[in-house]
């Protein structure tokens, strides 16, 4: 009995280590098959978009539905990289910029430190100047929504633009003052790239048509007191007057918020509230100037109205409910420049996604990029970029400030010829 009870220890010792064994040869290939299937998965690739916006300074207006369209844009862009399947997925990184050129340029400085090599914005063609060189040097590519300053459309750099440049805006809002009967035009502007773009652009362009035109110098970007602005303007408006022919003058002013302070400064003399006056694309709804009943009140009287890049008269379907959303969200409406944006997105997101590998050569993401937006035709219509990177077509609306019971607001009020 003692044997027979050994024999069966051992036997049973015997098979049960027979049992690990196997055991274990089974975990080791199940294990082997499960990190087989891993690797055929592929891994999930996050890109970060950087977003160089004005949520606080000057035009913030843009800035602030633009930082919304930024983030609709990537719930639906990483909702079509799951269905289809992609490995990629999208974020964003935003900072406030103010309009400030040295606050872009340490932007750009922060996002490359991050790895981020995708911009949009800066919103000014004075934040753009600023950085242009950082992201050459360091294959940034940047797509901006509100730069128009033909200096910077400059062929195989790292900028994009998704607004037509000032020349195409300077020759819609002259035809438009020489059609209404104006025939002398004033022109002065903030002192930036810019705005001092589309002053040179408006001029040469009213010029062309056989109107008359005088340049008050730029004032300084941090300008509060008009005082010295005004009486020179004062002096051409009463030279070009005759003291009887003010219809057919009238002033342009390219700038940004801080018209609503020149506005409130200039309402008190009624030689300025005698002609009419127009201004460029970077005032565009803006806030500062339609909540100040006196500045406001000195628009209306004037006729003043602004040019804002126009939406195609073919709507695409998503068209409205972006800019519903964007709306809802922020309370401000969203115009072409910020609809723009949603664009760039899906351009940016389209262009990096074309490739298999991580590490993408820098001149083949440009062009490919540049061919990707000229296939896209999206919520502002087809994206046509010109040899420098730039939209190269555009339609404009006119938009005026005027009163809405003891209010002021916005209107469209025309479009271009």
């Amino acid at each position: 009995m003692e044997v027979l009870f050994i024999h069966e220890i051992i036997l049973s010792t015997f098979f049960n280590q027979m049992q690990k064994f196997y055991f274990l040869l089974f975990l080791f290939f199940t294990l082997t098959i499960i990190s087989c299937k891993k690797e055929t998965i592929p891994h999930t690739q996050n890109i970060t978009i950087g977003g160089l916006l004005s949520l606080t300074g000057n035009w913030s207006s843009l800035g602030i539905t633009s930082q919304e369209a930024m983030s609709l844009a990537i719930v639906d862009i990483n909702n079509y990289m799951i269905q289809t399947g992609s490995r990629y997925r999208f974020s964003t990184l935003i900072y406030d910029t103010k309009l400030d050129t040295l606050l872009a340029q340490a932007a750009i400085k922060d996002a490359q430190g991050k790895n981020i090599h995708l911009l949009i914005g800066p919103q000014s063609s004075a934040e753009l100047g600023a950085i242009r060189k950082f992201a050459n040097d360091n294959k940034i590519l940047v797509v901006s929504q509100g730069s128009t300053a033909s200096v910077l459309a400059i062929a195989d750099d790292a900028l994009f633009r998704f607004c037509p440049g000032d020349v195409v805006e300077g020759r819609a809002m002259a035809q438009t003052m020489y059609q209404s009967g104006l025939r002398k035009l004033i022109t002065l502007a903030r002192d930036d790239i810019g705005n001092k773009g589309l002053q040179n652009s408006v001029g040469l362009a009213f010029s062309d048509l056989g109107g008359i035109i005088d340049a008050v110098t730029p004032y300084p970007t941090n300008a509060t007191d008009f005082t010295s602005i005004l009486a020179a303007l004062k002096a051409k408006i009463q030279y070009f007057s005759n003291g009887n022919n003010s219809a057919q003058v009238g002033v342009y002013l390219a700038s940004f918020d801080e018209c609503a302070a020149l506005f409130e400064q200039a309402s008190g003399d009624p030689v300025f509230s005698s002609v009419n006056w127009y201004g460029g694309d970077g005032v565009v709804f803006s806030d500062a100037l339609i909540s100040n009943a006196t500045a406001s009140q000195f628009a209306a009287n004037t006729g003043f109205f602004v040019p804002n890049f126009g939406l195609p008269k073919q709507a695409n379907p998503l068209l409205a409910p972006v800019a519903a959303a964007i709306k809802s969200k922020t309370g401000l409406d969203a115009d072409a420049y910020t609809l723009s944006v949603y664009d760039a997105m899906w351009v940016i997101a389209k262009s990096e996604t074309a490739f298999s590998q991580n590490n993408i050569d820098y001149t083949t993401l440009k062009d490919v990029f540049l061919e990707e937006a000229d296939r896209h035709y999206g919520i502002t219509g087809p994206v046509t970029l010109n040899a420098a990177g730039d939209r190269s077509i555009g339609s404009f609306d006119f938009w005026g400030v005027v009163s809405q019971g003891a209010n002021y607001t916005w209107k469209l009020v025309g479009k271009s010829l």
